[in-house]
């Protein structure tokens, strides 16, 4: 299995979201060769702010593992990581992170800002961007396309 196989499964996740009518981004947590957890954004369906697909995973993940150190793990997500996740990331230890899509608003793995590479802090994550770039951009300009044509037509 490579990046782009577990990509796919973050996508698959993404889709979800984008059932519910939420953004679509999707997350999957990997151990060993093996998808522990997965996420997808429903901040709109649990109206909580922290209900982003890096969250959702991560708290798997921990139940999964048994500890909130995720030290042999990596995780996808379709999009870059936000302030909130990246921080979570940093503290669960996560030593790599993939994904697909910057975030010119909120991201912070290398595009606003790196958190997760900076090296004040006591833990430093491995980040690489860019695997799908193209599926997980689609999939969300899409849905932000949809969403405006709907609006107009209310």
């Amino acid at each position: 299995m490579d990046d782009q196989y577990y990509m796919s499964k973050a996508l698959e996740e993404a889709e979800k979201a984008k059932q519910l009518n939420e953004v679509p981004i999707g997350a999957v947590i990997v151990y060993k060769d093996t998808v522990i957890a997965s996420g997808y954004n429903r901040r709109e369906t649990e109206q909580f702010s922290a209900a982003h697909a890096e969250m959702i995973a991560i708290k798997e993940a921990n139940e999964v593992i048994g500890s909130w150190r995720l030290e042999e793990c990596t995780l996808y997500v379709t999009l870059e990581p936000c302030p909130m996740c990246a921080g979570a990331i940093v503290q669960a230890r996560i030593p790599r992170v993939v994904y697909g899509a910057p975030d010119p608003k909120a991201g912070c793995a290398g595009t606003l800002m790196n958190l997760l590479e900076e090296p004040r802090f006591n833990h430093q994550v491995e980040v690489v961007a860019g695997v799908q770039e193209q599926a997980c951009a689609m999939l969300l300009k899409n849905f932000f396309r949809e969403l405006r044509a709907k609006k107009k037509l209310d």
